[in-house]
């Protein structure tokens, strides 16, 4: 690791004019994440703006929208009685990632932020366009079980680790961000991008923004959810497969519906054709089969991935009858 100056602020904007004014400054709150990438090697930031004393920790409701700051943790927010009764599909999902003691120091936005946990990615001696552009992807033929089987690209078939941002792809969240000229908000689900030919991009937000606040607006969906998360072992392990499915459903017919899946894509890969099919649909194990069949439409093994292209339908088919099955 190289020596970095750290810096501490209370204040958005002073924290905003700190990372705008150089290149090589970044943002740094939990750093579960960016710790680990700072010790392997992988970025070295020359400044460190330390954002946790920022006034970014509220969850509160607000016109039926739910408000979440930045530096909310992960705990805090899953342990929250309004997330509880009004979003348990998020609840669900956070309590799936990582392990206690990270989710009591991982923040909202960091979560957001990580990176993904690709081997080539981590090791600085292999190939990886997402690392270092043009060099190549090491993943793909070579060891890819963790893989992605959507949106993958010459470039990069890495995943994006998080599982509460599966949840909240499948919860119509809005993405708050600060900027030197003021605020602006992004759809959740275009917050993160596929690798493309610029891999080493993960998401859009620019240099010198910060992310200040989720958006959820409250909806039925709090009843007929599940979180389904198949991995190696049942803590402290990233999916292989994850699915987030909330159904409502009025007179046995699907009114809306949720899906969204993890492990599977560069992002957290929202599932609107097999939405669009269920709804208003009566909630039968036939239909619930038609739509993972619909959502595995454009999806591409690299050889030791392939198991999740039989996994994933499985696992769509499993999230959607648990979540149906509850009262």
């Amino acid at each position: 690791m190289i020596n970095f100056q750290y810096l501490r602020t209370t204040v958005v904007k002073t924290a905003l004019g700190l990372v705008s004014k150089d290149p090589k400054a970044t943002f740094i709150a939990g750093g579960t994440n960016l710790v680990d990438l700072m010790k392997r090697g992988v970025t070295a930031p020359e400044k460190l703006i330390d954002i946790n004393h920022l006034p970014l920790k509220q969850i509160e409701l607000k016109n039926n929208i739910l408000h979440i700051g930045a530096l909310v943790s992960n705990s805090a927010l899953a342990e929250n009685a309004i997330v509880a009764a009004k979003f348990p599909l998020l609840m669900l999902a956070l309590q799936s990632g990582a392990s206690a003691q990270l989710r009591n120091v991982a923040t909202v936005g960091g979560n957001m932020m990580q990176r993904t946990r690709c081997g080539y990615f981590y090791d600085t001696t292999m190939p990886c366009n997402k690392r270092e552009p043009g060099t190549g992807c090491g993943a793909i033929g070579g060891y890819n079980r963790m893989h992605a089987i959507f949106g993958t690209s010459a470039s990069c078939i890495a995943v994006h680790p998080s599982d509460m941002c599966v949840g909240l792809a499948a919860l119509d969240a809005q993405v708050v961000i600060a900027g030197t000229k003021g605020e602006r908000k992004i759809n959740f689900v275009d917050f993160h991008r596929l690798a493309g030919t610029t891999p080493e991009k993960d998401n859009n937000l620019q240099k010198g923004e910060l992310i200040v606040r989720l958006e959820i607006p409250v909806n039925n969906l709090n009843k007929h959810i599940h979180y389904l998360k198949v991995r190696d072992r049942s803590s402290y392990a990233f999916a292989l497969v994850s699915v987030a499915a909330a159904l409502e459903i009025k007179d046995g017919s699907i009114t809306n519906v949720r899906l969204a899946m993890g492990g599977v894509a560069h992002k957290p890969w929202r599932l609107t054709t097999a939405e669009a099919f269920l709804k208003g649909k009566t909630a039968t194990p036939a239909n619930f089969e038609e739509a993972a069949k619909l959502a595995m439409k454009d999806a591409k093994g690299f050889g030791e991935n392939d198991f999740k292209l039989k996994l994933a339908p499985n696992s769509i088919i499993e999230a959607l009858t648990i979540a149906k099955s509850k009262a």
